[in-house]
């Protein structure tokens, strides 16, 4: 017995604005067996318009059918595959962490190496904030875990091919 490979495949949707939009894209996907793992939606320049970014885990040899299922939808305008693309990919996340006066510089100094900032200080407590790659955030939050890290709030990817090329 052959088992397919998961691999994550980053598509930027763009849609009508309109309610229920959101379900039927995501019902096609779980129909295939994909498991959503990251979403974004936005408006876009035009108020009409929103544009998801979808990071999604599975069976590659489906991704091409589900993206001709979702470009079927009513309210789809275009739905395009970034994977292996050269694109930007960035996300953010909020992190809080357990940081008393003690522990305050060396935190600073993880975020700093990561580029990222604190947002907010208490007594006890700080919240860093980060933009980069998956891997980037992953290396980060591995060092922040000797500090108890107290919540976790990731905005998922977006995506953005370079240069003129639309995305």
């Amino acid at each position: 017995m052959q088992t397919s490979a998961i691999a994550s495949h980053t598509l930027s949707v763009v849609v009508a604005n309109k309610p229920g939009v959101l379900a039927r894209i995501a019902h096609v996907f779980a129909r295939r067996g994909f498991n959503i793992d990251s979403l974004v939606v936005s408006s876009s320049m035009e108020g009409n318009v929103s544009r998801m970014t979808i990071t999604a885990l599975g069976d590659p040899a489906n991704l091409q059918q589900i993206i001709e299922q979702v470009k079927k939808l009513v309210d789809v305008i275009h739905c395009t595959d970034h994977t292996g693309e050269d694109v930007v990919v960035k996300e953010m996340a909020l992190v809080k962490v357990h940081a008393g006066v003690a522990a305050r510089t060396e935190v600073l100094q993880i975020a700093d190496h990561f580029k990222a900032e604190s947002v907010d200080m208490t007594e006890t407590s700080m919240i860093i904030m980060a933009v980069g790659d998956s891997e980037k955030i992953e290396a980060m939050l591995k060092l922040l875990k000797k500090f108890k890290v107290v919540e976790l709030c990731r905005t998922g990817k977006v995506v953005m091919a370079r240069g003129e090329e639309p995305t």
